[in-house]
Formats: structure tokens, C-alpha cells, sequence
């Protein structure tokens, strides 16, 4: 009895996909060709960055009227994002750009039922592995854009809600394209404007205009971990979300700002530097690093305008960099937190249009493609923002209850950062760790701001 028990519960979180269909530009558009540039192509070996929004059934008809009125909206948002619609190509020589034509797919969009599954169920600080099947293209490689879509979007009718699950080639676009995609196309779905408000600034070349070459074979043969490899079992990795309350982020950054920087002319401690700091200390600590232990920051940090000439907010692209920095585990546990802190602000302070410029002619020369084994020794990496206003999309069936990452492109020590759902300065932290780690963080009072 207990198996057929198990086998009805399985059943009722069970995913079924119903349909699949593609969705194109409301207008003909033509053959485009767009380069990609030094700021995209390090990322052909990341996987598809993939985002979750669930929302209650508040309105907006039946599923089925949710999805073509998403349907609809997403034809007139690819009038002017339509190379999300296109495909990764090469010229010639070989050089990488995003190809469009009006007889390509466009976006796929794939159509589910799990009518087991609550959005309540969605909601909880656990790992991703609950909603796995709820979004596209888990394990895909950003350079399998050749031959897919460059973004796929798996819409779920859940028993009380709607999961909204999207795939987004992350050689095409970072976390501020997506997040400008994804509004416009709420706002065109729930009737606040009917074409693009503030349109994709397309040109990417204005950023940078290297053509690199790239040789793609390594890129084919590094999927997947050395351990794993080796013959060693991978150790077993765990992610929860952490939420941070508005009075908790303040008491952090009140904290951190407390005691006076080293005499090296440290400015005042942003939410960031200081959130961020608390992060690494608490995780190092959990991973019982030893004094002489290094441990390495990572930022993925925003270039639009710290590049020369800054580049509008609407460009649509990579204009990210991966800004690291080190010290010993000693160093930043003993110190007080402004230690760490001012540690971060150096970094992120020094990488300005010169320090760009320079990573990009020095990868120019020597291109290498990024894997995550690369960030770093002992490594906390942030990717995301809580700048990104996740809970304002509204397709026009109230906000999301829920926005969440995917299981791709998650090692040991990443940490997305989101806007917190109850608003104002809260700051929600999704970390990935090795399970034992995770074990000490999530008892580790003083992280938790429960002291």
C-alpha cells in the first residue's frame, strides 16, 4: 500500500507538459546580424540563466487566456527584442553574433499542468530541486544557442496559481536586460502601454568592437565537474533562500559601519558592501576555513556606466564584468567586518573604464572561456541585484508571490541576490553551498540576525 500511496503523491507533483509552440515578432523584421562582443562571449560555457515567478490565480481569466494574452504581449515585445527571437550564428571568420531572420522559430513557449503543486509549496526557503520541472532547459550550455532557442519560457497551470519558468541565453543578455524585457512585456500584457516604453539599445558594438575568435572545442569537452570526472563523487550541494528583513539589512550596514574602516580612505559602507561582507564572513566561518585559508570575492558588477563612454541602461547585452578580490579567512574573520568591507570597496571602486578596458584587452589577447571553477578559491560569488524590481511584474494577474533562480549555473559559494518580497530595503539571498556548510550557516544565529 505504501507504494501505490507514494505513487499517487508523485503523481500529484507531477509535471505534464501539454503543448509546445513558438512565438515571433507581430511584424516582419528582416534579416539582423549582431556581433557578440568581449563582454558576452566569456559566458558560452555558463548554462542557461534561468528565472521562476509563480503567481496566485487573482484574476485574469483561465490559464488558457493567461497564455495567449501572455502570448500576445510577447509578439509585440519582440517587435523590438527580437533577438531573443534569433539564434547564436558565426560569420565568416568565425566570429560569434546573435543571427535573426523573419523564417527562424522565435521564442518557444511550452505549455504544462501540475494541478498537485501549490504556489504555497513554491514558496519555501528550500532548494531548487522542487521546481525543477517547472523551467526550461536545466543543464543546457549558453553555446547550445546554435542550434536552440535563445529563450524558452515553460508556462505551468499549478492547482491554485500560474508558474512562469524562463530560460534566457546568457551569452545574449545579463540580469539588467532580462529584467528590462521582462517589464516591458508585463506592462504590455496588463495594458499599461502597448508598445515598448523604453526600447533595447541594440548595438553592442558600441561597447566594444573586438572581433575575437573563439576556439569552441574546450567548451564542448568542460561540461561537467573534475571530481566527477576523476572518479570521485561530487560532494552533495545545497541552496537555500535567506530573507533579510528591512530592520535586519539596516542592522548590518549600522554594524559593519560601526567601526571605522582601516585608515585607507574608506568611504561610508553601501546596503551592498555590507550585506555582501556579512555573507562572506558567516560562509567562510561555516566552512571552517583555517587563518591561512585564502578565500576569494566575487561581483558580477553592472559596466554600463562605469565603461567609457557609459552605455545607456536599455543596452541589451552582457556589459558585465566579474570583479575579484582576496584575503586570508583569518584576516577577514578576526578583523572587524569593515575589514572585509573595505576589502570589497577597493575592488569594486578600482574597476573603473581604465580597469575594463584593460581585463578586456588582456582576455582579447588570450581568449578564455569562463567555468565556474574559475571564480575562485573558497569562493563567495554574488550574481543578481536587489536593484532589479522582480515583484513589479505584473502581467496583469497581480505581482508574483514568488521569483526565484534555477537550478543552472550553481556552485559551492554562489549567492543570488533579489529584491526581498516584503519591499523597502529587504534584501532575499538564495546561497548554494556543500550541504555540511549549509548545515552550520543555517543554525549560525548571528548570520540569521537573530542575536
Amino acid at each position: 500500500m505504501a507504494g501505490v500511496e507514494a505513487g499517487k503523491e508523485e503523481e500529484a507533483t507531477a509535471v505534464r507538459i501539454t503543448g509546445k509552440s513558438h512565438v515571433k515578432p507581430g511584424k516582419l523584421i528582416g534579416r539582423k546580424e549582431c556581433q557578440l562582443v568581449t563582454f558576452d562571449l566569456p559566458y558560452l560555457a555558463f548554462y542557461y540563466n534561468q528565472k521562476l515567478l509563480f503567481y496566485k490565480n487573482d484574476g485574469g481569466g483561465e490559464f488558457e487566456d493567461k497564455v495567449e494574452k501572455l502570448k500576445e504581449g510577447l509578439r509585440v515585445v519582440l517587435e523590438e527584442f527580437y533577438q531573443l527571437g534569433g539564434k547564436l550564428g558565426k560569420d565568416d571568420d568565425g566570429v560569434l553574433r546573435v543571427d535573426y531572420d523573419d523564417d527562424m522559430d522565435g521564442v518557444e513557449v511550452v505549455e504544462a499542468v501540475a494541478e498537485g503543486i501549490t504556489v504555497d509549496e513554491l514558496t519555501g526557503d528550500d532548494g531548487t530541486s522542487s521546481f525543477k520541472e517547472l523551467i526550461p532547459f536545466n543543464g543546457v550550455l549558453n553555446l547550445e544557442g546554435l542550434h536552440r532557442p535563445l529563450l524558452s519560457i515553460q508556462l505551468t497551470k499549478l492547482k491554485d496559481g500560474v508558474a512562469m519558468g524562463c530560460a534566457f541565453n546568457h551569452a545574449v543578455l545579463d540580469g539588467t536586460s532580462t529584467w528590462h524585457f521582462m517589464s516591458s512585456w508585463a506592462q504590455i500584457c496588463n495594458g499599461t502601454s502597448s508598445s515598448v516604453v523604453v526600447p533595447p539599445f541594440l548595438d553592442r558594438t558600441t561597447a566594444r568592437n573586438t572581433r575575437v575568435k573563439l576556439d569552441l572545442s574546450p567548451v564542448v569537452s568542460c561540461n561537467g565537474d573534475d571530481a566527477t570526472k576523476q572518479g570521485q563523487p561530487a560532494p552533495q550541494m545545497r541552496e537555500k533562500l535567506f530573507r533579510f528583513s528591512e530592520a535586519a539589512v539596516d542592522k548590518i550596514k549600522s554594524r559593519v559601519n560601526s567601526t571605522p574602516p582601516p585608515s585607507d580612505g574608506s568611504k561610508p559602507f553601501s546596503t551592498f558592501q555590507s550585506l555582501a561582507v556579512h555573507i562572506w564572513r558567516h560562509v567562510s566561518q561555516a566552512r571552517n576555513l583555517k587563518p591561512e585559508d585564502y578565500t576569494v570575492f566575487t561581483v558580477f558588477a553592472d559596466c554600463r556606466k562605469r565603461v567609457d563612454p557609459p552605455m545607456p541602461d536599455s543596452y541589451f547585452g552582457n556589459l558585465i564584468q566579474a570583479i575579484f578580490t582576496a584575503t586570508a579567512a583569518g584576516l577577514l574573520l578576526e578583523n572587524p567586518p569593515s575589514f572585509g568591507a573595505s576589502v570589497i570597496q577597493k575592488a569594486i571602486e578600482s574597476h573603473d573604464a581604465k580597469a575594463i578596458d584593460e581585463r578586456n584587452k588582456a582576455w582579447e589577447a588570450a581568449p578564455k572561456i569562463f567555468q565556474f571553477k574559475d571564480a575562485g578559491v573558497n569562493c563567495v560569488a554574488v550574481g543578481s541585484s536587489p536593484r532589479f524590481k522582480v515583484y513589479e511584474v505584473d502581467f496583469g494577474w497581480g505581482k508574483p508571490v514568488g521569483v526565484r533562480s534555477g537550478s543552472n549555473n550553481r556552485f559551492d559559494g554562489m549567492v543570488y541576490l533579489y529584491q526581498g518580497k516584503s519591499g523597502g530595503r529587504s534584501i532575499d539571498a538564495e546561497i548554494t553551498m556543500e550541504a555540511q556548510a549549509m548545515e552550520k550557516l543555517e543554525k549560525d544565529k548571528e548570520f540569521l540576525m537573530e542575536v
